[in-house]
């Protein structure tokens, strides 16, 4: 079926991604995953490109194009071929939204051009050891100083995607206690660049996919942070980490569906090369069936995604809808990738072959941006149950 969600605009720019990701990442693509990042020239190119810049107003340097449309044509793409630009998933889809909504004037026009560049690298730091997706109980600390010009930072943060290589990380920590009345108030967001004293990169983590994605532990002793660089109003952080879940958790959805489009893909073209018993791999019924189931699911995921595309558009996409749509693209994208690999057989347990590294990297969808059991206890709440 035809898909009416994308405009002419949307394709233009998908030729020049796809071009783009040919070129300058399918053939160095394995180097990254051996080193654990992609190089910082490369965010450079991006910025070059004007992919951190799509939806800054211009007066910052970007586009101003209010459409995250343009996102998930990079996500489709992206997946197509097998590969990720690294960490600046995060700098754009999730810290960007956040800086745009709640920076001052001067925040913006001291932020965002670096940002547009890829000069200042951004990532955004809310888990923390043994709190998993409870933010409330976040234990990370900031202190006013006494002279009021400053807070002090204090704590740790774990599973931060882009946390190497970031220049700005936005830190959600407690400026006042939690109360009884209200675990979620007193949590504030600071803006801290990575070179203050006192800020540590930990160790890198070891993952199971996303293997070009910088993924680190943070600590904080004593950071002296400006009060300059508090973002939005101080006690009001659940407010805006709440308010940015639905785009988050769609983008996530639009990478589960492409990641499960790109392996029938990847299924389809192998089948029909392998043989086996003298025969094409493609040619048994067994093949056929799975890959008919596939592809069906694959189009149910498509019209959900598309459906929230819209609804994100217009400012209709409410917290239970973007939960419904990550729960089912997440799970049904991990069963049709598992099916897919399967039909390639031992090749499949290859992460030389693309199929591998989808298996691996979409395992993570059911868990980052809250776990599929949130998911499933907002939805359940939405239903008055």
């Amino acid at each position: 079926m035809r898909r009416t969600v994308f405009n002419e605009d949307h394709e233009v720019f998908r030729q020049t991604i796809r071009e783009f990701i040919a070129s300058e990442v399918v053939p160095y693509y394995h180097e990254w995953e051996q080193q654990g990042f992609v190089p910082r020239d490369f965010y450079k190119k991006l910025g070059e490109m004007g992919v951190f810049g799509i939806e800054v107003p211009e007066e910052y340097g970007g586009a101003g194009q209010h459409d995250f449309k343009f996102i998930a044509v990079i996500t489709e793409e992206c997946a197509r071929a097998g590969v990720s630009f690294g960490g600046s998933s995060v700098h754009t889809g999730l810290c960007l939204p956040y800086l745009l909504a709640y920076a001052t004037e001067e925040q913006k026009r001291r932020w965002l051009p670096p940002f547009v560049s890829g000069d200042m690298m951004t990532a955004i730091a809310m888990t923390e050891p043994g709190t998993g997706s409870d933010l409330a109980g976040m234990k990370t600390t900031a202190r006013l100083s006494e002279d009021g010009t400053h807070y002090i930072l204090n704590g740790a943060k774990t599973f931060i995607t882009g946390g190497v290589q970031a220049d700005r990380v936005l830190v959600c920590c407690r400026t006042a206690p939690p109360t009884l009345e209200d675990r979620r108030g007193g949590i504030s967001i600071l803006v801290v660049d990575t070179k203050s004293e006192g800020y540590v990169v930990g160790r890198t983590l070891d993952k199971l996919g996303l293997k070009t994605s910088d993924t680190a532990e943070l600590s904080f002793t004593d950071v002296k942070v400006p009060v300059e660089d508090l973002l939005g109003e101080e006690g009001k952080g659940f407010e805006y980490l709440s308010h940015n879940l639905p785009q988050e958790r769609l983008g996530i959805a639009v990478g589960a569906y492409a990641q499960a489009a790109a392996a029938v893909r990847f299924a389809q073209e192998y089948v029909q090369d392998r043989t086996v018993f003298g025969k094409s791999v493609a040619s048994f019924q067994n093949t056929k069936f799975v890959l008919a189931d596939c592809r069906s699911d694959v189009d149910a995921m498509q019209a959900v995604v598309d459906r929230a595309l819209e609804a994100h558009d217009a400012g209709e996409l409410s917290g239970a809808d973007a939960a419904s749509v990550k729960l089912f693209t997440t799970e049904t994208a991990a069963k049709v990738i598992d099916k897919c690999l399967q039909l390639h057989g031992g090749y499949g347990y290859m992460r030389e072959y693309p199929i591998a590294r989808l298996y691996a990297d979409t395992r993570v969808t059911r868990i980052y941006g809250g776990t599929s059991e949130v998911m499933r206890s907002i939805i359940a709440k939405s239903m008055g149950l």
